[in-house]
């Protein structure tokens, strides 16, 4: 009897064991799951609470630019500053969102050390627009709302972040510039100045009076309310062509009001000639008559001569230097 106990009561004592065991597993496991979704919970948190701070962020440090003097009308650095921060203010809070999870960030540090070296080489070229977008930024050869052209392209400038330069040009089409290209080529900022000069080219006929072409050319210049009075508008031959005087017409005005004024006075200049008689050449085509009367004359026949019996030959030259035996 004994002997039957015996195993009967190990196998009892195994059925114990293994359900404490699955009840320790199963209570482990809801340790873990409820652990989890509460680092879940947190991580989810911390992500709504790393969007709205980056918008705040944004926020005080464009209302921070905008008190100081250097900074306040400069639409430029204020864009790029609060790009800067967003980005900023995501990379940490992506950071604490890993570290909640569970995730060793230092280990993702140093992979992330260990390939910079690769994906540096392979991003050298969206790094060298950044590193010429903090260039840009800091030397400042254009702002936002400057008309500036770039490699031959012109535009009014919209936008500038840290890897493109966005402009507009007269017919409004979007022209994207990498800023590596544009810190790299010639930049002509045509309205970095308050003032800028136009320069006319206008020819007048050889037979025409220049004095009278170079007061009429002025006085049209003066007219002109936009066209500034100092410097004084200017006029004088700089070059003789073949079939005309070469006169240019100088002027200034400011810079905003540049392309009307220049059409105005090209305008006003045209009229003051024409009211002066002064004659603006131009290229003239000739028709020279070529009737049956002006038909050149035909090359006439060689005359004949008669040969030793009295018969005509022809003649085979100017001269004939056979001789007769």
């Amino acid at each position: 009897m004994s002997n039957l106990v015996a195993p009967l009561n190990e196998a009892v004592a195994a059925g114990q064991k293994a359900a404490a065991v699955d009840a320790a597993m199963i209570a482990k496991l809801t340790d873990m799951a409820g652990d989890f979704a509460i680092n879940l919970s947190i991580a989810v948190i911390i992500l709504i609470v790393t969007v709205f701070v980056s918008k705040w962020a944004a926020g005080v440090t464009r209302r921070a630019l905008s008190r100081v003097r250097g900074f306040r009308h400069d639409p430029t650095v204020l864009s790029f500053a609060v790009q800067v921060v967003r980005v900023v203010i995501f990379i940490v809070g992506f950071i604490a969102v890993l570290q909640r999870l569970g995730v060793q960030t230092t280990s993702i540090i140093a992979v992330l050390g260990a390939a910079s070296l690769a994906v540096g080489l392979a991003l050298q070229g969206t790094l060298s627009n950044v590193a010429a977008g903090v260039m840009l930024l800091i030397l400042r050869p254009y702002r936002v709302g400057d008309v500036v052209d770039i490699g031959g392209r012109a535009g009014t400038v919209q936008r500038l972040d840290l890897f493109l330069t966005q402009m507009a040009d007269a017919n409004n089409v979007k022209i994207v510039v990498p800023n590596s290209k544009v810190f790299g080529d010639t930049i002509l900022n045509l309205s970095g100045q308050r003032t800028r000069r136009m320069e006319l080219k206008i020819g007048v006929g050889y037979g025409d009076n220049l004095n009278t072409a170079r007061e009429a050319l002025i006085s049209a210049a003066e007219a002109h309310d936009l066209v500034l009075s100092d410097p004084a508008p200017w006029c004088g031959v700089t070059a003789l062509l073949d079939s005309s005087v070469e006169m240019t017409l100088q002027a200034w005005t400011r810079s905003e009001d540049y392309w009307q004024t220049k059409a105005d006075v090209l305008q006003a200049a045209k009229e003051a000639l024409d009211a002066a008689d002064i004659e603006i050449p131009f290229p003239h085509q000739v028709a020279v008559p070529y009737g049956e009367d002006d038909q050149p004359e035909a090359p006439r026949a060689p005359k004949a001569r008669k040969g030793p019996g009295g018969e005509a030959s022809p003649s085979t030259g100017p001269t004939d230097t056979a001789s007769e035996g």
